[in-house]
C-alpha cells in the first residue's frame, strides 16, 4: 500500500545535518539530553522531556502530533528518580499517545492515544493498537499485539514485521515533503 504525500510547511520545521525533521511547534525540554539518530521526524505539538533524563532515538523514528515522551520514573522514600528513555530504529509513535516505557525496541507501531504506563519495556517487533492503556512494568513481547485497557495481548504478529516497520517508516520519511513553494510569478 503506497503512502500518501504528508505535506507539512517547510518554515515550520527545522532539519537537521542527519535528516531529522522538528517541527518548531515542538516542545523540547532539555535538548542537550535528546539525541535523535537521523532521519527522525518530530510533528508539531509534540514534546519530549529530556529534562528529566536522556531520550534517545534510534533511525527512521515517527513521533506524531501531540505525543509524549517522557522518561519512566521510580518513587522511593526520598523522592523520585528517572531513567533514560531509549527507543531502538523504525519506531512510530501515534498522535496524542504518551510514552513513559524504561524501554522500546525497535520495529515497533505504537497507535494513537495511547498511554505507555510507565517503566513498560516493549520489545522488538510489537504493535500496540489505537486506544491502548498499557498498566505501568507491562512487558510486551516481540511478535505481539496489544489492545484495550488495560492493555492485554490480542494476537501474534507475522515473522515480516520488522520488514513492513522499514518498509513503513522510510516511506512515511520519503513522504513526509515540504509544501510546494509558489514561484515568484505565483504559480506553483
Amino acid at each position: 500500500m503506497e503512502l500518501q504525500d504528508i505535506f507539512y510547511n517547510k518554515q515550520e520545521y527545522v532539519e537537521t545535518a542527519s535528516g531529522n525533521k522538528v517541527s518548531r511547534q515542538t516542545v523540547l525540554c532539555g535538548s542537550q539530553n535528546i539525541v535523535l539518530n537521523g532521519k527522525v521526524i518530530v510533528q508539531s505539538d509534540a514534546i519530549i522531556r529530556g529534562d528529566l533524563a536522556n531520550v534517545r532515538t534510534g533511525r527512521n523514528c515517527i513521533i506524531s502530533r501531540n505525543a509524549v515522551i517522557r522518561p519512566p520514573f521510580k518513587k522511593f522514600s526520598k523522592g523520585v528518580a528517572y531513567f533514560p528513555l531509549h527507543m531502538g530504529d523504525n519506531v512510530y509513535v501515534g498522535e496524542n499517545s504518551v510514552v513513559n516505557a524504561a524501554a522500546v525496541g525497535s520495529y515497533v507501531f505504537i497507535g494513537n492515544n495511547v498511554v505507555i504506563g510507565r517503566r513498560c519495556i516493549l520489545k522488538d517487533c510489537s504493535m500496540i493498537e489505537d486506544n491502548t492503556i498499557l498498566p505501568p512494568e507491562t512487558v510486551v513481547p516481540p511478535f505481539t499485539k496489544y489492545s484495550g485497557s488495560p492493555g492485554l495481548c490480542v494476537g501474534e504478529l507475522p515473522e515480516c514485521t520488522q520488514d513492513i516497520m522499514i518498509e513503513f517508516t522510510r516511506s512515511y520519511y520519503q513522504h513526509f515533503v515540504p509544501l510546494p513553494q509558489p514561484d515568484k510569478h505565483g504559480a506553483k
